[in-house]
C-alpha cells in the first residue's frame, strides 16, 4: 500500500480525528443492518450515534440478503452470512461491512473494494479465548477426557490410566505464530511444555520457544501439533495424508484455524490407524448455517476425537470486545471517513481542521488520479487545508479538507470523474 499525505498540523501517529460539530448527512438517517446476534456492546455504540438499526438475530442469504442490503449504509455480520458480488449488486448505499469475528472469508473483498465498500474485522479480540480453549483441549486429549466422559454417560466405569499422560515436558508444535500462536506459546510454557513453531516469516520467539523452518522438523519434534494459520491459497489443503504420515506416531493434532486447512478424511484415517493418538477440531470445510441436526463429518464416533461447533472465539468476553472494536471502526468510517482497520482499503486517518469540509473519495488507482482531483480543486479556486491519500491494489482513497464555501462544488466535480467510485462530503 502506498500513502501520500499533506497536512497543516497532523500528528503522524494520531489514532482518531477530532469529530466535526455537525454532519452533512444526519446520523439518525444512517441505516445499519445487524445480523447474527452481534454483541450488545456494538448495539450500544450504534445507539449512542443515533443510527437507525434493524437487528435480525440470524444469518441472511440469497434474495432476502440482497433485499436488505439495497437500503442500508452498513451491515454487521459474523461468520455465516455470505456477502458475495451477487449480493452486492443492488447495494448502492452501502458504505461499510463489519465482520464481528477474526476472518473475512465470508466476504468478497475485491467486489467490495470495486464498489467503494470498506470491510472491517477484529483480528485480535478473541485471541485469549482461542488460546485458552486449545490449552484445555491439549490436556483433554492427553487424558482422553472425551472418551472417559462418553463412557460415563453410557454407564461404563473405566478408571484405567492407560494412554493417559501429563503434558509437562511434552513438545507443542504451533503452525502459525501470530496473535493466537504467541499467546498459546506463553500459556503452554507456563504449564511446563516445550514449544516449537513454524511461520512463513522469521518471528521473535517468546520465552524459551524456538522457531523451526520446515513442517517436517516441527512434526519430528512435536507431541502435539496445533494449527493457527489464515485461509490463503498456500494454506488450503495444507495438512493431508502425507503430512499426517510424517508426524510422529502417537501425535495429537488440533485445528481451530480454518476448516479448509485440513483434509478431514485423511485425519480420520490417521486416527483409525492409531498413528494419530487423538484430535481436536473446531472448524470444518462446510458448516451448517444455523442450529441443526444436519452436521456430517468423517470424524464422528472416532476414539479420542473431540469436536466443537466453531466456538474458538465464542466467549462473552471476546464477543463484547469484538463488538466494541468493530462498531467503533464502522462509526469512525461512517462519520469521518477514517479507515483504520479496513482489510480491503488503504488505512487512513486525518485530523479535522476548523472551518473546513471533508471530502472522501474512493477511486480507481490509476496514474494521474490525484492530479485530476487536485486540478478540480485548483479550477474551483478552493483551498486545500489538508489531505491524505492511500492506495491498495486497484483502489485509491483520498481524504481531503477544503474551505467550506466551495466544498460542495468540489465534491460534485470529483464524483463526475471517470475514475470515481464513491464520493462523500462531511460538514
Amino acid at each position: 500500500m502506498a500513502t501520500a499525505s499533506t497536512s497543516a498540523s497532523s500528528l503522524p501517529h494520531e489514532k482518531r480525528p477530532k469529530h466535526p460539530p455537525a454532519a452533512s448527512f444526519p446520523k439518525h438517517k444512517i441505516k445499519i443492518l445487524v445480523l447474527e446476534n452481534v454483541a450488545r456492546s456494538a448495539i450500544k455504540i450504534f445507539e449512542d450515534h443515533t443510527y437507525q438499526l434493524e437487528v435480525i438475530p440470524r444469518a441472511l442469504q440469497g434474495d432476502e440478503l440482497r433485499e436488505k442490503l439495497a437500503d442500508v449504509h452498513a451491515v454487521c455480520i459474523r461468520s455465516t452470512t455470505q456477502i458475495t458480488a451477487e449480493a452486492l449488486e443492488g447495494a448502492k448505499r452501502l458504505l461499510a461491512i463489519g465482520c464481528f469475528c477474526i476472518g473475512t472469508n465470508q466476504v468478497d473483498l475485491d467486489a467490495c473494494a470495486a464498489r467503494g465498500i470498506a470491510v472491517f474485522n477484529s483480528p485480535f479480540c478473541n485471541t485469549r479465548s482461542v488460546a485458552e480453549l486449545i490449552v484445555s483441549m491439549i490436556i483433554a486429549l492427553a487424558r482422553r477426557l472425551g472418551d472417559k466422559n462418553r463412557e460415563l454417560h453410557d454407564g461404563v466405569w473405566d478408571k484405567s490410566a492407560v494412554n493417559c499422560h501429563e503434558i509437562r515436558g511434552k513438545t507443542l508444535g504451533i503452525v502459525g505464530y501470530g496473535h493466537i500462536g504467541t499467546q498459546l506459546s506463553i500459556l503452554a510454557e507456563a504449564l511446563g511444555m516445550k514449544v516449537v513453531f513454524k511461520d512463513i516469516s522469521v518471528k521473535m520467539a517468546y520465552s524459551n520457544s524456538r522457531q523451526v523452518f520446515s513442517l517436517d522438523e516441527l512434526f519430528e519434534l512435536s507431541d502435539f501439533v496445533t494449527m493457527h494459520v489464515p485461509e490463503t491459497p498456500e494454506t488450503i489443503g495444507m495438512i493431508g495424508a502425507s503430512e499426517f504420515e510424517r508426524m510422529r506416531p502417537g501425535t495429537f493434532f488440533l485445528n481451530a484455524s480454518r476448516g479448509s486447512v485440513v483434509d478431514l478424511d485423511a485425519l480420520a484415517a490417521a486416527v483409525r490407524s492409531g498413528h494419530i493418538a487423538g484430535a481436536y477440531v473446531d472448524v470444518y470445510p462446510t458448516e451448517p448455517t444455523g442450529r441443526s441436526r444436519e452436521f456430517e463429518c468423517p470424524l464422528r464416533g472416532l476414539p479420542n476425537v473431540i469436536m466443537s461447533p466453531h466456538i474458538g472465539g465464542s466467549t462473552e468476553e471476546a464477543q463484547w470486545a469484538i463488538g466494541t472494536d468493530v462498531a467503533s471502526k464502522l462509526a469512525d468510517y461512517i462519520n469521518v471517513g477514517v479507515s483504520l482497520g479496513a482489510v480491503n482499503f488503504p488505512e487512513l486517518t486525518l485530523p479535522y481542521f476548523p472551518d473546513t469540509h471533508r471530502i472522501c473519495s474512493v477511486h480507481q488507482n490509476k496514474p494521474g488520479a490525484l492530479r485530476a482531483i487536485n486540478n478540480i480543486v485548483g479550477d474551483t479556486r478552493a483551498n486545500i487545508v489538508s489531505q491524505v491519500l492511500g492506495t491498495r491494489g486497484s483502489i485509491g482513497y483520498l481524504i481531503l479538507e477544503v474551505d467550506q464555501d466551495l466544498s460542495q462544488q468540489v465534491k460534485e466535480a470529483i464524483a463526475q470523474l471517470s475514475i470515481s467510485i464513491k464520493t462523500r462530503i462531511m460538514f
